[in-house]
């Protein structure tokens, strides 16, 4: 009898188990290693006898303790047949831990642990004791052999024969199949191509690594470091594993040791260790010797391996001391630390393996990186068929494996490829075929089916499952991965054990301190049961399973003392958020399905809360990972919808999975979306997830672990993906079998805009199999080829290709930059119609049209190389741009290419910059060009390297590229000869030439005949070679310029210079700055045709008249800078004595003293032929002006002398045949004083015709002004004397007027301050006088009253802020008395504004006339008031009535009023309590008696409108006095057809009668209401119906303005009272007046009566469809109506459709505006189509509706004869539409302004053959114009000689516009303003715009913000030409003086 069973007394139950495990020997082995993982049993199972094994087994189990015998206990009843009644024997004696004996009662034998190794230490020698040395090395040989040999069997032990997989049952070995290496680092380690065949995906990838690429002899070679990265589940710990069985099976001999640790049990350790430690204590310790062992060890390192498992599970943090030596201890990943860096063992191999992420820093940066993939198709093909021995269910679950796609992809994990094989072989036998696509849906279900697959049969363990989960929960939390006995129940520990869950193993917590443990079988696992018992746990609510679906970012850091353990805890809860698992959830929760369903609800909607926000790569990864764990289609598509276009993912790594899992997501999206995928590492199958994906439009990879394979697997996947215009591999390592696969992919692409392989160490034969290919991509328009590696015979045949192929369009390259750009033809022959030879015809215009663009920049092109380019380039297209810049041509190669330019048909630039040209080398290019026809500019520069050519397109090329019509080819014929062609320019700068250079340039330019400009600017000629270039310029031809500056000249130079200039007939301008050494000579394109005797037709405005009787062009000299002497000035003046006139001469001396002057000026009778002599900024002495003045009289010809403060004096010069007028004289700022004005005016006394005298900015004082006035009757002036800045005070201002009587001949004057402008004219002509801030005080009122009662002939009189107050103003109203006549007075004081309307009213009151209009501004803050004087009468009875005694009668008070209205009264804003407020408050009345003043409505001009009032307007004016101030309408006054006559004028009331609102009303009883303005107003609740009452009043109410007006709910009571019985009138408008359906019906009943309406505008009133039927509907009547406006409504195309109805029964109809009303094309269509019916329509404006170009059709058709304007912004128009519309109005004789912006017209603009002659502004802005179209269209500006603003900005312009703009600008004379902002246009085109308006153009500015011109070139530019407009704001251009 069994010890055991005789002390437990249960000897039948023992008996019982004995018998029973006998049976099962296998089984009770595999528990007993489960759960004594620490002990050998290995020589105890060597028993004979199997019933001896058994009992030695359970004794074994049995001493281990109760925990350990209960749960072996619980495996023995649920995974064994046991017999129901032992079962219960068993349980009921051993399941509950009764009668379980103590270890001592057992006869266990105890054994001592032995003691705790400290250290190891070498053994000492001594001399006496020791052996010999050589007898000591064999015995430490000896000793490491027995221990290597028992390192290896230990192995065998433990890793030896099949390895079970984790989760699967005994019954379910399987071989081990590797799973996917590849090198994660760009240079391996080792050659990876050993083996392998050249060209497969093994060699190129660094992919699919075998055991000998990891540890063969050469990888010696490489890093000895290696680490291995993978996800969870690719398998990391079982590759480590079935390392060390290969290891002991002796298949890496090269090792003699291999250690394998896993961090998560070096976790456990609570000490330091020593290498000994860890080597020995920890894993196998020598039985002896092992100080012998270490020394072999370390002497053999080469030979040890060391594998760490789980790196990224290392808790502590390594210190930042190392470990100096194997005595030192330290924590484990110290240890690691010091075996990687080498301190530790040095020269032994380190493997590591860990997850994705931020490695730690003790790793080297050198270390070789791996990444797992897992498994692939065929890996997982073959571990299927090896996990299914059976052959039928290997066959039947490869065929469920193949048709389900999404399983197949799961299977790419090895772990889950286990899981998946285990479902299937439970499912196989009652699965019909393609169910598992089904039941296998998700990673979690798979799980699922796991749990019950394991399951038996009928058993649903709930209870231990939700246990389990709770343990591993408990452990997450916890950051707890290994579990001890007491941390597990024992069932529960059963259970797992029983399925798989749970493995076991030894647990070293310190040396020699070894415990069981026990884990869950994978990570993953233990999180679905964590995730199940979120679920299914009632202790766990909604907002705490919230809390856990959250996302993990990838990018992980390794300093936080807790590990993640999390990654796929979301996962699993979005799969068991699935509808699927909700029957599981209920059984395992025993839940209801409402409870259960509200969990996974609060899963759903955390998901929901995460797919809308803004998430990182790895994030988004995550997320797309648990939306399809959830099968929720809704999920799927708000997440989709969240997805930003542009989605990156930089630097972690993507598995097949992640990528079906977003393709999953993406196919729910309906936008596109660009992937962009930096830096991570791929899987080499990955684009494989991503076919079928039709919504990516954008698809880039850049990373170095893309290889063959990875490019074969993209090959596959990018036809199926119908979207995709750009591809991008970059940085990858394709090679040629990669290339040959993408190649046969790309023209299966049909959308393909742009590809990119750069950086991808191409080679020529892939670069040139790449290129062959673009003409079976029809959409591409981009190719990067860039950083790869191109020789030069790659790119000679790149070049070729590029010549040949007809979709290339530019060929760039740039030392390592290769890009090709594409666009499409237009049409080719093939798909044309017609005949053959109309095809050929076409295809041939294809070929002639197409341009090529070549940059072959620093390629190291030599002299050989760029002959063979010049003959590919002579057989091939036109060439748009050449640029060989940055070669080694030298001069050979740079003449060579210079004399093939004219064959190869460049159209625009060719450049040889920085190609080694010398001095010598630049004649030879010069006269290799100097015969090509169309060369427009030459630029050489020899310090900078430069040499450009540019080029004009040939007139046949301009044909073919621009395809204009015929009508546009004889306007080009008819232009040609008015603007001659542009003449090329050369430019030689920085060159250093010299004078002994000249001939050779000069003879190699003498040549040319076509010579334009020609630069030679900053060399070095001197005084030598210009006077030599002088010599040489007749040879040269008629240049329009010539640049010398810079080039060290003398004043001598300036004098040859200036012969030259005199002499030669081409040269109109010689400009020389001295000091600066600025010197040009400029011609021009008339004094060429002057040349050549053929003129230009030109206006009589561009031609002068000279001296000659015959057209003569302008000549002009400027010396600046220069001190100039009395011989110098001879000098000059000798040497411009022959030169024809006109002639301008301008000087800028540093100094002009008396005698020079007077030289130059006795000089002038020589030189008949000057009109302009001007000295600029030049200091001359205080006697000048006499000298000047003098010069009036003495000479003649002297037209105008102009001198300002003594340095600028400019005289202007008439021809001798011109007829007499006027001379001017101006001497401002010369410091005159009184003492000179006598002289001065006896000088000029003698000039007969003097018409002006300026005498500005001087020191006359009161004095000078009286001595003046004294002298101004003899002075002959017959125009304008100014006084300005001379320090007049008021005494002198009322001088002025006590003279103005004396001085009839003075018909203005003007004081300001102490700047005075009286003016004479002999012609009696009304006069006018302006007061400026003289500061007048009370006593001036009398004396400047008198003097202006004195000067009859005054007729306007203004006082601006004066310093008048209300009582100084009053008093001069007073006492002002004239004679019969009209003066009108106008007052500005800064105290109006405040002083109120009746206040102001009573001042007016007082003046002595009759005052026949009132205009008050507070916004100007001004007084206007017209009074008319009656026959003057006796004055002291005009005393008397003025200040009438308190017993006069009151008829001669009545007499002496004089404030009479006309019956026009114009109301001021109504939030004005006293005064006007806001601007253009106004005020207007006049007598209706007054025949001089019509019945118009009063204005003011320049006003604002009522829109531009303020919106804060004080406290609501209360209207009531409003609305008594209104006549009656019993009024005679009303009911009188005819105003009263002139002789009986009516009576009106004394001033008194503005005091209150009963005598306002009594005063407006005389006079009807004709127009009522009351814009902009704040109407108060209470003033609406007197105001209403009011209105009801005015029968003959002409005109009625209530715009911008808020009447709120009581705008119908307003409107019917202002409505009603309203005949008469004429305009009405209530804009901006929000208009409900109510009052909409009351405008519309009073607009049934209005039959004499002419204006109707009801803008921005909120006008529906239905409220237009009845706007309709009313105005049926208004057949008078000439203005509708209803834009900024709703009326939509059935308003529309209602208006086209009644628009023929308005055929008055002059202005229409419907903007911004909805209109669609069915409304559209109708209305225009009524329009044809309206003969006298002018003004039609339509934008800002949907119109289209059906709109734009019926529209052309039916044009009213008589539009002036038409507005069709932003209306959606074609091209159709636009051209047909063009059609329509080319000739329409009264269209003065036309706009069609913001419509996508594609550059299909409207052009005219017959021209619009009263267009006045185009507006094309934002309509997509290119250079093409803007050729078309500058030409039919030349059509339209009244146009004088163009608007073109926010377009596609470019120089090529500008070009053409820069020529027709001179030629329209009345153009004012180009708008070309928002551009493309540079600086030099900005330049020829500069140049078109140097030729006379009267542009006013051009605006060119925002193109691309550089800050500093814009303002060069606009230094020299200010009309150029470079700022965001518009500058504001003061007018000229005089305008």
């Amino acid at each position: 009898m069994d010890p055991i069973s005789s002390r437990l007394g249960t000897k039948n139950q023992w008996g019982w188990l004995v018998s029973l495990l006998s049976n099962d020997p296998e089984w009770l082995s595999a528990k007993v290693k489960f759960f004594l993982p620490n002990i050998d049993l290995g020589s105890r199972n060597e028993a004979p006898d199997p019933t001896q094994r058994v009992l030695l087994q359970l004794r074994e189990l049995h001493t281990q303790g109760l925990a350990t015998w209960q749960a072996f206990i619980h495996c023995v009843c649920m995974e064994l047949e046991v017999p129901l009644e032992l079962e219960v024997q068993l349980l009921s004696t051993w399941g509950h831990g009764d009668g379980f004996p103590s270890p001592s009662e057992t006869g266990a034998e105890s054994q001592p642990e032995p003691p705790l190794h400290h250290g190891l230490k070498r053994p000492r020698q001594s001399c006496g004791s020791s052996p010999r040395r050589k007898q000591f090395r064999r015995q430490q040989l000896e000793l490491a052999k027995r221990y290597l040999q028992r390192l290896r069997t230990s192995a065998q032990q433990r890793y030896g024969g099949e390895l079970p997989g984790p989760g699967q049952p005994l019954a379910f070995h399987q071989a081990y199949v590797p799973p996917i290496l590849q090198w994660s680092r760009a240079t391996a380690p080792f050659s990876t191509q050993e083996g392998a065949a050249p060209g497969s995906p093994r060699a190129e990838d660094g992919a699919d690594l075998s055991l000998q690429d990891l540890f063969g002899p050469r990888a010696d070679k490489g890093p000895r470091v290696m680490v291995l990265l993978g996800k969870a589940g690719m398998g990391k710990t079982t590759l480590t594993r079935w390392l060390c069985q290969k290891w002991a099976d002796g298949q890496l001999d090269r090792f003699q040791a291999l250690f394998l640790f896993e961090f998560r049990q070096l976790n456990l350790l609570a000490e330091a260790l020593t290498l000994p430690q860890l080597l020995f204590d920890l894993y196998l310790r020598p039985e002896e010797g092992p100080d012998a062992v270490l020394q072999y060890l370390e002497r053999n390192a080469k030979g040890v391996l060391l594998i760490f498992d789980g790196l990224e599970e290392a808790l502590h943090p390594h210190p930042r001391g190392e470990t100096s030596g194997p005595e030192a201890p330290g924590p484990a990943l110290a240890l690691f630390s010091g075996l990687c860096r080498g301190t530790l063992l040095p020269g032994c191999r380190v493997m590591a393996t860990s997850r994705p992420g931020k490695l730690p820093d003790c790793l080297p940066t050198e270390a070789a990186t791996i990444h797992l993939w897992g498994f692939d198709g065929p890996r997982v093909e073959e571990y299927v068929g090896r996990f299914f021995s059976n052959q039928p269910a290997r066959e039947a679950a490869l065929a469920e494996l193949r048709a389900n796609r999404h399983l197949r992809s799961m299977c790419a994990a090895p772990a889950l490829c286990r899981i998946a094989c285990l479902c299937l072989h439970h499912l196989l036998p009652d699965l019909s075929p393609g169910q598992s696509a089904a039941l296998l849906p998700t990673v979690t279900q798979n799980y699922v089916q796991m749990v019950l697959a394991l399951s038996p049969r009928g058993y649903r363990p709930a209870e231990a499952l939700r246990g389990l989960g709770e343990v591993a929960l408990r452990g997450l939390e916890t950051g707890k991965v290994i579990f001890s006995a007491g941390d597990i129940p024992p069932a529960m520990m059963a259970f797992g054990a029983a399925l798989g869950l749970l493995t076991s193993f030894c647990v070293c917590t310190g040396p020699w301190q070894q415990e069981p443990g026990y884990a869950f079988t994978h990570l993953s696992l233990q999180e679905f049961l964590a995730a199940l018992h979120l679920m299914a746990s009632p202790e766990v609510d909604k907002d705490a399973l919230a809390r856990h679906v959250t996302l993990n970012s990838r990018w992980l850091l390794r300093t936080k003392a807790r590990l993640g353990l999390w990654d796929h805890l979301p996962a699993f809860l979005a799969g068991l958020a699935s509808s699927a698992c909700r029957p599981f959830l209920r059984h395992l929760a025993e839940r209801g399905e409402a409870w259960v369903g509200a969990k996974q609800a609060a899963v759903i909607q955390a998901l929901k809360k995460l797919a809308t926000r803004r998430l990182t790569g790895p994030k988004v990864v995550e997320l797309c990972r648990c939306v399809g764990e959830t099968q929720e289609p809704e999920l799927a598509s708000l997440m989709a919808r969240s997805l930003p276009c542009q989605l990156p993912f930089h630097n972690f790594p993507l598995t097949y999975a992640d990528l079906a899992a977003l393709t999953n997501v993406l196919g729910h999206r309906e936008a596109p979306i660009h992937l962009d995928f930096e830096g991570c590492p791929l899987e080499p199958r990955c684009p494989e997830a991503l076919a079928g994906c039709g919504r990516v439009e954008s698809l880039s990879f850049k990373s170095r672990k893309c290889g063959d394979a990875f490019a074969e697997a993209l090959s596959r996947s990018l036809p199926t993906m119908g979207s995709l215009k750009k591809l991008g591999l970059a940085g990858s390592k394709i090679t040629a079998r990669g290339i040959y696969h993408l190649v046969q992919a790309l023209p299966l692409c049909p959308h393909l805009e742009e590809v990119s392989f750069q950086d991808n160490q191409l080679k020529n034969q892939e670069l040139l199999s790449i290129v062959k290919v673009l003409p079976c991509l029809p959409t591409l328009r981009k190719l990067d080829l860039s950083h790869n590696n191109v020789s030069m015979a790659t790119l000679l045949g790149l070049t070729e290709v590029a010549v040949t192929c007809p979709t290339i369009r530019m060929l760039q390259v740039r030392e390592a930059d290769l890009i090709i750009l594409l666009s499409p033809p237009t049409e080719t022959a093939a798909e044309q119609p017609g005949s053959p030879a109309l095809r050929g015809n076409a295809g041939q215009k294809e070929a002639q049209s197409r341009s090529l663009a070549l940059r072959l920049q620093k390629c190291l092109l030599t002299v050989r190389d760029v002959e063979m380019l010049i003959a590919q380039l002579r057989e091939g297209p036109l060439l748009e741009e050449v640029d060989l810049s940055g070669n080694q041509l030298e001069d050979e190669g740079c003449r060579l290419v210079a004399e093939a330019a004219p064959q190869l048909r460049i159209a625009r630039k060719l450049d040889l910059s920085d190609n080694g040209l010398s001095v010598a080398g630049v004649p030879w290019v010069l006269r290799a060009v100097s015969t090509c026809r169309n060369l427009a500019d030459l630029h050489i520069s020899l310090m900078h390297k430069t040499v450009v050519l540019m080029f004009a397109p040939e007139p046949e090329e301009q044909e073919g590229t621009q395809e204009r019509a015929a009508f546009l080819d004889s306007l080009t014929f008819r232009m040609s000869s008015e603007l001659p062609p542009s003449s090329p320019r050369i430019r030689l700068t920085h060159c250093g030439l010299q004078a002994e250079h000249l001939e050779q340039l000069c003879k190699a330019l003498e040549g040319s005949c076509r010579l334009g400009h020609l630069d030679l600017s900053r060399n070095a000629l001197g005084d030598q070679g210009a006077a030599q270039l002088a010599r040489w310029l007749p040879a040269l031809g008629a240049l329009q310029s010539l640049n010398l500056s810079e080039n060290r000249l003398s004043l001598d130079a300036v004098f040859s210079l200036a012969q030259c200039f005199s002499a030669v007939p081409w040269v109109l301008q010689l400009d020389i700055s001295f000091e600066s050494q600025h010197v040009v000579l400029r011609g021009g394109r008339r004094a060429r045709h002057l040349l050549a005797r053929s003129p230009p037709p030109e206006s009589p405005a561009q031609a002068q008249s000279s001296g000659f009787g015959q057209r003569c062009v302008p000549r002009s000299f400027c010396l600046r800078e220069c001190r100039l002497e009395a011989l110098s000035l001879t000098h000059l003046c000798e040497a411009l004595e022959t030169c024809p006139g006109p002639l301008e001469v301008r000087l800028s001396c540093v100094v002009l003293g008396d005698q020079s002057l007077d030289t130059l000026l006795g000089h002038l009778p020589r030189l008949p032929q000057l009109s302009l002599l001007q000295l600029s900024q030049t200091p001359l002495s205080l006697g000048s002006p006499f000298l000047l003045a003098q010069l009036l009289s003495l000479c003649p010809r002297v037209e105008k002398v102009d001198l300002r403060s003594l340095h600028d004096a400019t005289l202007h010069f008439k021809s001798s045949e011109e007829q007499k007028g006027g001379r001017c004289g101006r001497f401002t700022g010369c410091g005159l004083s009184q003492m000179h004005v006598e002289p001065l005016c006896e000088l000029l006394r003698k000039c007969e015709d003097l018409s002006q005298l300026d005498l500005s900015a001087n020191q006359l004082g009161d004095g000078g002004l009286r001595c003046l006035l004294m002298c101004l009757p003899r002075l002959p002036i017959s125009g304008s004397l100014d006084l300005s800045g001379n320090s007049i005070s008021q005494e002198g201002a009322l001088c002025l007027m006590e003279t103005l009587p004396s001085c009839p001949r003075i018909r203005e004057a003007a004081v300001n301050l102490d700047r005075l402008h009286p003016g004479s004219a002999l012609c009696p002509l009304p006069s006018a006088l302006r007061l400026r801030e003289c500061s007048f005080r009370p006593e001036h009122m009398p004396r400047l009253a008198a003097g202006l009662s004195q000067a009859w002939h005054l007729t306007e009189l203004t006082l601006s802020r004066c310093c008048l107050g209300l009582q100084d103003l009053t008093l001069l109203l007073r006492l002002l008395r004239r004679p019969e006549g009209l003066l009108r007075l106008r007052v500005e004081e800064p105290w109006m504004g405040r002083a109120g309307v009746l206040t102001l009213l009573q001042v007016c009151a007082q003046a002595s006339g009759n005052v026949t209009e009132i205009s008050i501004s507070e916004s100007q803050q001004q007084l206007c008031l017209q009074l008319k004087f009656p026959r003057q009468e006796n004055p002291e009875a005009v005393a008397r009535r003025w200040d009438p005694e308190p017993g006069a009668p009151r008829e001669r008070l009545g007499m002496g009023w004089g404030l009479c209205f006309q019956p026009v009264f114009l109301v001021p804003p109504l939030g004005c309590p006293k005064s006007l407020r806001g601007p253009g408050g106004l005020l207007e009345s006049a007598c209706p008696c007054c025949p001089s003043r019509p019945r118009t409505p009063a204005s003011a001009p320049g006003l604002p409108s009522s829109s531009q009032f303020p919106k804060d307007h004080p406290a609501p004016f209360d209207l009531r006095a409003f609305a008594q101030a209104v006549p009656p309408p019993r009024c005679p006054l009303l009911s009188s057809p005819r105003p009263p006559p002139a002789s009986h004028p009516l009576p009106c009331p004394p001033p008194s009668a503005f005091r209150a609102p009963k005598t306002q009303s009594s005063c407006l009883t005389c006079c009807p209401l004709t127009p009522t303005r009351l814009a902009s107003s704040c109407v108060s609740s209470e003033g609406l119906a007197p105001l209403a009452s009011g209105l009801s009043r005015c029968r003959h109410l002409e005109e009625l303005d209530l715009s911008n007006n808020q009447l709120g709910e009581e705008a119908s009571t307003v409107l019917a009272g202002a409505l009603e019985g309203k005949s008469w009138l004429r305009r009405l408008d209530l804009s901006h007046v929000p208009l409900d359906d109510s009052t909409l019906a009351v405008l519309a009943q009073g607009l049934s009566h209005m039959t004499r309406l002419q204006s109707l505008c009801l803008s921005g009133d909120d006008i529906g469809d239905v409220g237009c039927t009845r706007l309709a509907k009313a105005l049926e009547a208004a057949t008078s109506l000439e203005e509708l406006g209803l834009s900024h409504n709703q009326i939509g195309d059935a308003g529309a459709q209602h208006l086209a109805a009644v628009m023929p029964g308005l055929p008055e109809l002059r202005r229409l505006d419907l903007s911004a009303n909805g209109i669609c094309p069915a409304g559209g269509v109708q209305l225009v189509e009524s329009l044809a019916l309206c003969k006298h329509l002018e003004e039609l404006m339509l934008g800002c509706n949907a119109l289209g170009d059906p709109t734009a059709l019926g529209l052309a058709r039916a044009l009213p004869p008589h539009l002036r304007v038409l507005h069709l912004r932003s209306s959606r128009l074609g091209p159709e539409g636009a051209l047909s519309l063009g059609r329509a109005l080319d000739g329409c004789p009264h269209l003065e302004e036309i706009s069609l912006a913001e419509n996508a017209l594609a550059g299909q603009v409207p052009h005219f053959r017959q021209g619009l002659p009263r267009l006045r502004q185009i507006d094309l802005v934002s309509c997509e114009i290119d250079d093409q179209a803007a050729k078309l269209l500058a030409a039919s500006f030349m059509l339209c000689p009244a146009l004088e603003e163009i608007l073109l900005s926010w377009n596609l312009l470019g120089d090529e516009a500008a070009a053409e703009l820069a020529q027709v600008l001179p030629r329209m004379q009345r153009l004012k303003s180009v708008d070309l902002e928002k551009n493309r246009i540079t600086a030099y085109g900005a330049w020829l715009l500069a140049e078109g308006l140097a030729q006379g153009s009267g542009i006013q500015v051009i605006r060119l913000w925002n193109n691309h011109i550089p800050p500093d070139a814009a303002q060069r530019l606009q230094s020299q030409e200010p009309r150029l407009d470079f700022a965001f704001f518009p500058n504001e251009r003061q007018a000229p003086r005089g305008t």
